[in-house]
Formats: C-alpha cells, sequence, structure tokens
C-alpha cells in the first residue's frame, strides 16, 4: 500500500493532525517542524517523531518528505505555501490560502507549472452538517438550489498578533467555502457592505472600522446568489459557524443555538409540519476504519488541556480526518482534491476583495480570472 511522507508545520491547532497521519493507511509522518525547539521535543517525543526542525528552510531541503501541511499563522500561510511548492512539496495548507490576491495568484500558477497537488483545509466543507447537507443534495432530497446563507461569528478579543482588529471578511473561509461547496460552484462577484463600527485601538492596526461586514456572491454561469456575514469585535454573539441551504423541496437552517439540533423544511406539508429537527449523524462511516475515532475526539481531550478548535467551533465539526483523507487520497490517486488551488483560491480571494469593496461602499468586484475552473 502507497504511503505519502508527510510533515507538519505548526504544532498548536496542526498537532490536532498528528495522530490521524499517524493512523491513516496511505500516510507516514515522518517530521514536524516548529519554532519553539521545547515544544517541537515535547510533542516530537510524545508522539515518537524522530525527524524534528525548528527551521522551515531546513525542513524543506528534506529530500524524504513528499508533502508539507502548513498550520502556522495566517500571515504565513501565502509564502511559506509557495517556498514549499518550489521545493517540491504537495501542500495541506490551513486556511486562509493567503492574505493577498497575489500570492494566490502565484500558488495557481506555481501548482499549473510544477503538477503539484496544493488543498486548502477548510474545516466547514468536511463537518458533518456539511456532509449531511450535501448528501441531501446529491440524493435530490433539496430539490433545485434557490439561495444559500452562512455565517462566521466569533469573540477575538485577547487574541494574539495580527488578530487585533483583523478585518472581518479577511478570514471568510468558513463561511464562503460551505455556500460555494453544496454545488461545487465559484464565485463571479461580490459585493460587500461594513456595518458598525469596532473600538478606536482596533481600528487603527488594519484602519478597518466595521464591526460587521454582509457580502453578497454572484456564482458564474448560474443563477445562483449566497449571503455571508462575519463579525470579530464588539458583537455580542456565541461562536458560530453556521451555513443554511434553500431548496425547492427542503431547506436547512442552522440552529441559533451551538450543540441544538439542525431544523430542516419540507414543502407542501401542513404548516406546522414543515419544521423538523434532526439530531446531525456522523459521517466517519466515509474514512478508513483506522481513523474514524477522530471525527469525536482530538489530541487535546483532557479538561484542562484542550485546543481553542473544541472549546470554540465544537471540534469542527469532526472535519479533521475527513481532511487527512482527502489530501491522502487525491496524492494516491493522482485526482484533485476539493477544495484545489483554483476552488482555493477563489474562496480566499473572496474574502479579500469583499473587504475592499466594503471600502468602497459595497461596489461590485469581480473574481480574477485565475481563481476560475472550467
Amino acid at each position: 500500500m502507497k504511503k505519502i511522507n508527510i510533515a507538519i508545520v505548526g504544532l498548536g491547532f496542526g498537532a490536532e493532525f498528528i495522530p490521524i497521519y499517524q493512523k491513516h493507511p496511505n500516510a507516514n509522518l515522518m517530521a514536524i517542524c516548529q519554532r519553539s525547539e521545547a515544544k517541537l521535543n515535547e510533542i516530537g517525543d510524545n508522539f515518537k517523531i524522530e525527524k524534528k526542525y525548528t527551521s522551515y528552510d531546513e525542513l524543506l531541503k528534506d529530500s524524504e518528505v513528499d508533502a508539507i501541511h502548513i498550520n502556522t499563522p495566517i500571515p504565513n500561510h501565502g509564502e511559506q505555501s509557495i517556498k514549499a511548492l518550489m521545493a517540491g512539496k504537495h501542500v495541506a495548507c490551513t486556511v486562509p490560502m493567503a492574505t493577498t490576491v497575489d500570492e494566490c495568484k502565484q500558488i495557481v500558477e506555481l501548482v499549473k507549472e510544477t503538477g503539484l497537488t496544493y488543498m486548502m483545509m477548510e474545516t466547514v466543507v468536511y463537518a458533518r452538517e456539511f456532509l449531511f447537507m450535501k448528501e441531501l443534495f446529491d440524493n435530490g432530497d433539496l430539490g433545485k438550489i434557490q439561495f444559500l446563507k452562512a455565517s462566521h461569528q466569533q469573540d477575538m478579543d485577547g487574541w494574539p498578533n495580527y488578530w487585533p482588529g483583523l478585518p472581518p471578511m479577511y478570514y471568510a473561509t468558513h463561511c464562503v467555502g460551505p455556500v460555494l461547496a453544496l454545488t461545487r460552484d465559484q464565485a463571479e462577484y461580490v459585493s460587500c457592505f461594513g456595518s458598525g463600527t469596532i473600538r478606536e485601538e482596533l481600528i487603527k492596526e488594519y484602519n478597518s472600522p466595521f464591526a460587521v461586514e454582509t457580502t453578497h456572491i454572484k456564482f458564474k454561469n448560474s443563477d445562483l446568489s449566497a449571503q455571508v456575514y462575519r463579525s470579530l469585535f464588539d458583537v455580542a454573539r456565541q461562536y458560530r459557524e453556521s451555513f443554511e441551504v434553500y431548496g425547492s423541496k427542503k431547506s436547512v437552517e442552522w440552529p441559533l443555538i451551538e450543540g441544538k439540533p439542525l431544523v430542516v423544511h419540507t414543502a407542501k406539508k401542513p404548516e406546522p409540519e414543515i419544521p423538523e429537527e434532526i439530531d446531525c449523524p456522523d459521517f466517519a462511516k466515509l474514512l478508513p476504519n483506522e481513523i474514524q475515532s477522530f471525527t469525536t475526539q482530538g489530541v487535546y481531550d483532557t479538561e484542562d488541556n484542550t485546543h481553542l478548535s473544541f472549546t470554540q467551533g465544537a471540534g469542527h465539526g469532526g472535519s479533521h480526518p475527513h481532511l487527512v483523507h482527502e489530501f491522502l487520497s487525491a496524492l494516491i490517486t493522482n485526482k484533485q482534491p476539493y477544495p484545489n488551488a483554483n476552488q482555493s483560491a477563489n474562496i480566499t480571494c473572496v474574502g479579500i476583495l469583499a473587504h475592499e469593496s466594503a471600502l468602497m461602499g459595497g461596489k461590485l468586484i469581480r473574481l480574477p480570472e485565475f481563481t476560475f475552473t472550467e
């Protein structure tokens, strides 16, 4: 059975993926990379990983490594993905793909030139709730899709480094991803409005005043559009990554409170019977037996040592093993993962350009040609 030699870069959130790769039948987790040598050695010893790098550039020189899984801070994603592709490595990168349109373009061009594989590891499009709606869509149960809606709201006060004052749409993949992924469509153009005002000390960081940004997305070669909204500071709201789909036969709405059931609306029933609360099933059945357990538990599974993706975000809907399996399957079968480089660029550039639109009062902005696939 073919195995892919994997290296994980960034061991905060990234450590969540170590045991998944170690147990996946097509992976050989051979190296980890972290700037802090103490943390690197602690995790390396805990998981019995011999190759440990404090230098990303040195890791990229390792000829035995086939693929890099990047889990570093957002500002590093574009540069590190570009470096890895130039070094001949396949790339899986946590969201977003990059923070500029130009970096997204460079990644797409490198993938085309080298034939290497790139996948943005967007958790929401592999979360159990999304997979439930995707199954309904693929089976025809939703009927004709008429509209899609998603949100990502989170209180980022107290988060370090680049987070204070970050424009909401700069990190919009968790709400843009699912509205495009359900029908595998692409965004053609966007219009975004800012609303409200964050505190003065936050505004100066990015020269962005908006408490909330709301974007309309027009789909390419489709009659569909979607609405997404995002907030990070000075908005009273429990953490929420929501996705809703409205079809001619059935619609599915996200609960208002985390942990409550999804609501499925069925057309043409008597009015009181239209809505039905549904406990979303898990989709571990789609995975190899060896990694199925990781849809419901993570590495950080003790009360005093829980990663933020579990205290905020409910463990990303059990998506982590699905992401690993999608990436490895693409490398083994030489097929494109979802989202591939073009699709990742389309999803990411929606957010970057939406913020530009908000600064210009909602001006329509077209997505660049390189983000489209035939």
